[in-house]
């Protein structure tokens, strides 16, 4: 076992859970942890002396104090495309309800209880027409984001024969490789918007996306137009929403985050934060995260860091030492890292050096151990935000 401390907020999946337990000290109740587990649970990095990362199992990073974490070299992991199939299943659950009156026939149907067979048909003959739905087929819908959860949605309205318009403003271009050529892209926002008869939202919340869906936005709406979030609460003003319903330009509202302003409405359809609560994706999540997690804190090695450059690098047999420099995005930085360790007389047997326009993120393989007076100096260089080191030795 590692001397690598895990604490775990919130219940995740075992399977997550085995990946760390035989090589960490994992418990739910450590006040010093390297690494942090966390689904839902609000994490202040600076409450924690030694950690080095927390993983999320979830693709939203917004109860987590990533900026900070940044300012003290803390990588935050996210798990995206984790949950993306059970989020994409949801949405097209949730409209076909909508779509077809069920949640308002299932109240109908079981207000029938004490009636005999006959009463029972002669009251749907009556009725049932109350309930008549429309199709999806032939509907347009409009996907705002286009990550892993967007990229199956916009290709699940395609296999249902739907008309898909995407919009994002910053496609990744591993997700776009995944879209259905069939999903029309649009130029902007507005142009999305103004023809989506069915609006699902699934970008991320983030100051920039934080009350996106506004008045402005829901006014270019065709008239009747339907709204899903799947995403996160507050991407959306509710009380546009609310204001959009009562002047029918919004015909219902979907939404997975309960408050008292969508409970209780008759155009709102509310489930309890349900999208990722399948047990096939807590335990990708779970599993993810953990791996994640697992090959920061052992290798230094980082994917789907959402403040950190991805960079991974297998080291070699000779390798005894590997150093890791985290430091801000300015010239010099490898040139002065090589200088002093070259100065030392100490071999480097690789360099890898990755940025992502903020941080910048060395991994440092060396053929000997570094003394501790030249991590000292390396650390009191104003650019440097944080150093760690690993040895392979033994």
């Amino acid at each position: 076992m590692t001397g690598y401390r895990i604490r775990v907020l919130n219940k995740l999946a075992p399977e997550g859970l085995a990946l760390l337990a035989e090589r960490f000290q994992v418990s739910a109740d450590e006040p010093d942890p390297h690494g942090i587990l966390v689904r839902s649970g609000r994490v202040d990095t600076a409450d924690y002396p030694s950690l080095l990362a927390v993983a999320r199992a979830g693709a939203g990073v917004n109860n987590i104090t990533v900026a900070k974490a940044s300012e003290q070299g803390i990588c935050i992991f996210n798990t995206p495309g984790a949950n993306a199939n059970a989020v994409a299943e949801l949405v097209f659950v949730m409209l076909g309800i909508q779509a077809r009156n069920i949640h308002r026939s299932f109240a109908f149907a079981q207000g029938l209880a004490g009636l005999t067979d006959q009463e029972i048909a002669s009251r749907i003959e009556q009725e049932k027409s109350a309930f008549k739905g429309f199709e999806l087929a032939g509907k347009t819908l409009g996907v705002l984001g286009l990550g892993k959860i967007g990229i199956r949605v916009a290709n699940g309205g395609i296999t249902r024969q739907m008309r898909v318009a995407g919009f994002d403003p910053i496609p990744a271009l591993e997700n776009i490789h995944h879209l259905s050529p069939e999903v029309a892209l649009s130029r902007s926002l507005h142009e999305m918007v103004g023809k989506s008869e069915i609006l699902t939202v699934h970008t991320p919340l983030n100051e920039k996306t934080r009350g996106m869906v506004n008045e402005e936005l829901l006014k270019r709406l065709p008239a009747g137009a339907i709204l899903i979030n799947y995403a996160r609460g507050p991407i959306v003003d509710e009380q546009a929403v609310l204001a959009a319903l009562t002047n029918g330009r919004l015909a219902a509202y979907i939404t997975d985050f309960p408050s008292v302003a969508t409970l209780g409405h008759p155009r709102i359809i509310v489930t309890p934060h349900l999208g990722a609560s399948t047990e096939e994706s807590e335990e990708q999540c779970a599993c993810m995260a953990a791996l994640e997690l697992r090959g920061y804190l052992e290798y230094g090695a980082i994917t789907h860091s959402v403040n950190f450059p991805s960079a991974e690098l297998v080291p070699a047999a000779n390798v005894h030492t590997r150093f890791i420099m985290i430091n801000r995005d300015i010239p010099g930085m490898i040139g002065f890292a090589s200088q002093a360790i070259g100065a030392s007389g100490i071999n480097i047997a690789s360099y890898l050096n990755e940025s992502n326009g903020t941080i910048g993120y060395n991994i440092i393989d060396l053929e000997s151990e570094i003394p501790q007076a030249l991590v000292a100096e390396i650390e009191a260089h104003p650019g440097v935000i944080r150093t760690r080191t690993i040895s392979f030795a033994g």
